[in-house]
């Protein structure tokens, strides 16, 4: 297959907003790199996501059917497709030069020991009203086989990773701080079907410290990591937060952001209760190596947690090797997962595994997606 121009939309459990990206792939290498844009959420849609996904969590597999969550889905894909209009019209592309969109939608529960997860945002709708061919509902045939359905990113990180791992003098790790965070191991003198790359979910990422931010502050992050940055880490907390069992069980394993709350936290200052989750973030993904085939020897960042510094830096004291932002390997780190959605969606319109043993646990590679057809212009 000859490369194609390819979308992908991501909206993460960070609830920040949208990213759009393209690029030109053929689902195995990336030829080139497009434009990209963020449309980042207001208020009041991160206070419906909010509720929806505690909604998502009392109902379960019914919540699809509830009219809250329908409506929600219905808006939120309208935002999807005007972030993709403004996206084409900016950069002077039609419709007809994009081959497919990837639109994962934004979860809202991800329960895979149930067999269950949940990603709204209507994908057939969003290719009849934008012409364009659409693959969505990328984690349920990985789920439907007893995967974790997540992390998926990381067959994207093996493609981008090819030109610097052969110049490393051992494994490269990349990590995705977003609400969630996990880690892709790669080991490309390996086999990289089989034993050349491992991923799973670390633990939490940003998700814990914007809503202790919310409720303390009213904003929705630590911006530059000031909070954490002016508290002390309250050992007893941390200690009572790494020994919760999502943390310590091995992979294969994702999780949901709800998985984690803010009660161990509830008796700390502002600052302390930033500065122990923060230290939470970056213990539990320091506590992930002893899961890895072998101990990385650079650490690449992406998601919005790499603009968090004083994050930042407790990585670097808890991994002991060199940390760095996306940016520094000359990748875009805000528009990564987007990146990766169109790429994946170029696999499943090829008929290529999504999704890998080694990073969900699946007992096979696993085809997925999802694809809703354009309309049949002229």
């Amino acid at each position: 297959m000859e490369p194609v121009l390819a979308l992908g939309l991501m909206s993460g459990t960070s609830l920040d907003g949208i990213d759009a990206a393209l690029i030109r792939t053929d689902g195995e290498r990336v030829e080139s790199f497009g434009p990209w844009a963020t449309q980042p959420y207001d208020a009041l849609m991160r206070t419906r996501l909010r509720g929806a996904m505690a909604l998502a969590a009392r109902l379960g597999s019914v919540a699809r059917q509830d009219p809250q969550i329908l409506s929600l889905s219905r808006d939120l894909t309208q935002m999807h497709r005007l972030v993709v209009e403004a996206l084409l019209r900016d950069a002077g592309i039609e419709s007809r030069q994009v081959a497919v969109v990837g639109f994962h939608g934004q979860t809202l529960l991800h329960r895979p020991e149930n067999g269950f997860t949940l990603q709204i945002g209507d994908g057939g709708w969003l290719a009849r009203s934008l012409d364009i061919d659409v693959v969505h509902d990328f984690r349920s045939a990985d789920v439907a086989l007893g995967g974790q359905g997540a992390p998926l990113v990381p067959l994207y990180h093996q493609g981008l990773a090819r030109n610097l791992v052969a110049d490393e003098p051992g494994p490269l790790a990349i990590l995705n701080i977003g609400g969630i965070a996990n880690v892709s191991w790669l080991d490309l003198r390996l086999d990289p079907l089989g034993n050349g790359i491992v991923a799973f979910d670390t633990g939490p990422g940003n998700g814990l410290i914007d809503d202790w931010c919310a409720l303390k502050t009213g904003t929705p992050m630590d911006r530059d990591g000031a909070l954490a940055a002016g508290g002390r880490v309250d050992a007893p907390a941390l200690a009572a937060l790494m020994a919760s069992p999502q943390i310590q069980a091995p992979p294969p394993k994702s999780l949901d952001r709800q998985a984690f709350d803010l009660s161990l936290v509830a008796g700390l200052s502002t600052e302390d209760g930033a500065a122990t989750l923060a230290a939470f973030t970056a213990a539990s993904i320091a506590a992930s190596v002893r899961h890895l085939p072998e101990a990385p020897v650079r650490w690449v960042v992406c998601g919005g947690g790499r603009h968090n510094p004083t994050l930042m830096e407790m990585l670097r004291g808890e991994l002991g090797v060199p940390v760095q932002p996306a940016e520094d390997a000359g990748w875009r780190g805000d528009a990564l997962e987007a990146e990766a959605f169109a790429y994946l969606a170029v696999r499943s319109l090829r008929g290529l595994p999504i999704s890998l043993p080694s990073t969900t646990g699946a007992p096979r590679p696993a085809l997925g997606g999802v694809l809703e057809r354009r309309l049949q212009s002229a």
